[in-house]
């Protein structure tokens, strides 16, 4: 999936925007991609238990809200992908995401038979919008901030929706390692699908994307719930923390070495844009 492509089909005149080389807002799909997005959801899961149990859940849902729209004004701000800037916004919808479904279940009593249908119903929502207005769902072209708002909503039900499936598992029997080894069996579907030519690109990489959510929360729950939960005990704080570190040097190295920074290209309008 580190290839993922599609025809941008929107007709030229339905925009007079122009493309500037290299300015995808996004980062290229390869290995590293997927390895911080797992360390980000389990870092976001842990982080928001620690902050809500530290804070208390009313100041540590303000908090994580107005970091959340900081790290989002800043990614907007910016004119190309920054690997600090993007990966810092995806460890704030990491955490407001988990903070969403949270409050809907232990706030709201929602159960999470229903809050999980409920957020694949928005994210279809949202798909629905992205298509209808851009024809494409192709985050190679993710140039203007229509697109790259769109991008950020689909991003942030995919977080609840996986939170929600992620403790919807685990509750009903699986436990935390148990949900852990589901996801990741999971993950593997839609890349085998691609490679089979059975599942397209995008439909793969976003499938992909929202299992990535209740695998890593499912891993880092695990790490750091006590033993009468099905943990290992390592506690909310540490788990976090070494968590953050990984994350740290991924996009360290990242930023250092511009692996996942798209080739510059021509100028070009942005209805041929793919």
């Amino acid at each position: 999936m580190s290839t993922e492509h599609v025809l941008d089909r929107r007709p030229p005149g339905r925009t007079r925007a122009r493309v500037r080389a290299g300015a995808n807002k996004v980062p290229e799909v390869t290995v590293y991609f997927w390895i911080i997005k797992v360390l980000t959801t389990g870092m976001g899961e842990t982080a928001s238990d620690f902050l809500a149990h530290l804070l208390g859940p009313i100041p540590a849902v303000g908090i994580g809200a107005l970091a959340f729209v900081a790290a989002l004004v800043l990614q907007f701000a910016v004119r190309r992908y920054v690997a600090a800037v993007y990966w810092t916004a995806i460890v704030m919808v990491s955490v407001f995401g988990t903070m969403a479904a949270d409050v809907l279940h232990v706030g709201l009593g929602v159960p999470y038979t229903l809050s999980t249908p409920a957020f694949l119903l928005a994210l279809v929502a949202v798909f629905a919008l992205w298509y209808a207005s851009e024809r494409t769902l192709s985050i190679h072209s993710i140039r203007t901030r229509r697109r790259e708002a769109f991008y950020w909503a689909a991003v942030l039900v995919t977080f609840a929706l996986g939170t929600a499936a992620g403790d919807l598992t685990a509750t009903i029997g699986l436990g935390y390692l148990g949900s852990a080894v589901l996801f990741a069996v999971a993950i593997a579907v839609p890349a085998l699908a691609h490679r089979a030519g059975t599942l397209g690109p995008v439909a793969a990489f976003w499938t992909a994307y929202v299992i990535t959510r209740p695998l890593g929360a499912s891993i880092a729950d695990w790490m750091a719930l006590p033993h009468t939960r099905g943990g290992l005990a390592w506690g909310l704080g540490p788990v976090t923390l070494s968590w953050t570190v990984a994350i740290l040097g991924f996009v360290g190295y990242l930023a250092a070495s511009r692996r996942d920074t798209e080739p510059a290209q021509p100028a070009q309008p942005a209805g041929t844009a793919g």
